[in-house]
């Protein structure tokens, strides 16, 4: 599976949304589609678990989980460009 699949199987799971993740674009607003602030926390939890990293605190921040693609640059920028695999997961 890709990194953005994988970050939408994760999203679906944990995000707590008010829409089927299959809806939403790489870009939308994940808070405009029902992202709380606890639901990021637990999308941020159980994304570090996936794919066995830990979110430094420069990215702890509304903006890193605003939408699936920013969601993946910042994993990108972990250097999991590949997704789990890449890690050995």
């Amino acid at each position: 599976m890709d990194l953005t699949g994988a970050i939408r199987d994760v999203l679906g799971a944990e995000g707590r949304l008010g829409v089927p993740v299959e809806e939403i674009g790489d870009e939308d607003d994940l808070y405009k589609r029902g992202l709380t602030s606890h639901a990021s926390v637990r999308l941020m939890l159980a994304l570090e678990d996936h794919f066995s990293v830990e979110f430094p605190d420069a990215l702890l921040t509304k903006a890193t989980f605003e939408s699936i693609g920013s969601i993946r640059r910042a994993i990108e920028g972990l250097g999991l460009a590949g997704g789990p695999a890449s890690n050995g997961g």
